[in-house]
């Protein structure tokens, strides 16, 4: 995958999505950059930082992805991939549903997914030696290139939806003492039941992981 790489940009994701429309790039694509000022995270909060951490976006196409792959699901995919490759620097690291990659208790990075036509754009912001924004960082004397590489060749192999759920299931448990934001309102994961397509059932109401 070719990655275009930055001194500083607003954000990975909205860069992509702007140089994929006019038809500057194809697929498969990638775009890193060392500094991030306005960051797309969740619920439209913003994901920004300086050098030594990790911001980057990447487009596949529909097509390339595994055929028991759900978009809903797009984002505990993608994430439970980096997960299994942090975990080897750092063994408490987890991913809490559907997008957030923890340290502990403590929040490190996060996962945006988004649609453009027949594309996916999935971003990923992870403090790995600095938290400048207001989350904590992994202090990991990793250069955020090399692991972006690693990522990549990861993502290459495409395991199946099957494959990633497997895992992350048990993995899901961990969720259970935290909470998650529904239509603006926190609701808490302890009785949550996860579904085979990465959904859960919360109230007795199905909550997919679209982020």
């Amino acid at each position: 995958m070719e990655i275009l790489y930055f001194n500083s940009l607003e954000s990975t994701q909205s860069y992509l999505v702007e140089v994929l429309k006019s038809q500057k790039v194809s697929t498969p694509i990638c775009v890193l950059t060392k500094e991030q000022t306005e960051g797309i995270g969740s619920r439209d909060n913003s994901w920004e930082g300086g050098e030594g951490n990790l911001f980057f976006s990447f487009a596949v196409s529909l097509e390339d992805l595994p055929k028991d792959l759900a978009l809903s699901s797009a984002s505990i995919y993608f994430s439970f991939i980096m997960k299994e490759l942090l975990v080897k620097y750092d063994k408490e690291v987890w991913l809490k549903w559907p997008n957030d990659l923890y340290q502990k208790s403590e929040k490190i990075g996060g996962t945006i997914t988004k649609k453009v036509d027949n594309i996916l754009i999935c971003g990923m912001g992870i403090n790995l030696q600095k938290n400048s924004n207001s989350f904590k960082a992994l202090n990991l004397n990793v250069e955020p290139i090399f692991l972006l590489k690693e990522y990549l060749l990861a993502l290459e192999k495409y395991p199946t939806w099957k494959q990633v759920f497997s895992q992350y299931k048990i993995e899901f448990q961990r969720s259970r003492e935290f909470f998650t934001h529904i239509d603006g309102h926190k609701k808490t994961l302890k009785d949550a039941t996860l579904s085979e397509d990465g959904s859960l059932i919360i109230d007795n109401k199905r909550v997919y992981s679209i982020r």
